[in-house]
């Protein structure tokens, strides 16, 4: 042998050939041919650390960002809720869409509540006219003051 330094063998046990072009496995740092530097033909025990997959989301069919240690399906949910443009997600977070129209109240209700007088949407708590000061109500021309002349 001339250049016994040449070259290493490869990691894996069932082949151990000589190769002069070695590579290094950026997972587990250990020796492969060209035949077993994937991580599925040496068995990588260490390839999850380099295996990066990025979720779609099945209804706007959107690539989803993870950061490490994140759950997909938690991430997933998350922009289903919030950011998904589909129209089957924007229904479902339409549910609670009807806001009271007193003013300082961020209140949201399921159903819609509108006084009859000033035809404005009002949470439960301010749904009587008295409640929420109905502008509508001061007038001489509703049906209670219309009925007692």
């Amino acid at each position: 042998m001339e250049l016994p330094d040449l070259g290493k063998h490869c990691s894996s046990t069932s082949c151990k050939r000589l190769d002069f072009l070695p590579m290094k496995c950026d997972a587990c740092s250990s020796i492969f041919c060209n035949d077993h530097i994937h991580y599925a033909t040496h068995n990588c025990s260490e390839s999850y650390k380099k295996d990066k997959q990025v979720p779609v989301c099945p209804l706007c069919d959107k690539p989803i960002p993870l950061k490490n240690g994140e759950l997909a399906d938690v991430k997933v949910g998350a922009h289903i809720d919030s950011e998904c443009q589909s129209d089957p997600a924007k229904e479902r977070r339409k549910v609670y869409t009807n806001r009271c129209s007193k003013k300082g109240c961020k209140v949201k209700e399921m159903v819609s509540i509108k006084c009859n007088r000033c035809h404005q949407n009002y949470c439960l708590k301010h749904r009587h006219e008295n409640d929420h000061g109905c502008a509508a109500g001061s007038q001489s021309n509703s049906p209670m003051t219309a009925r007692s002349q």
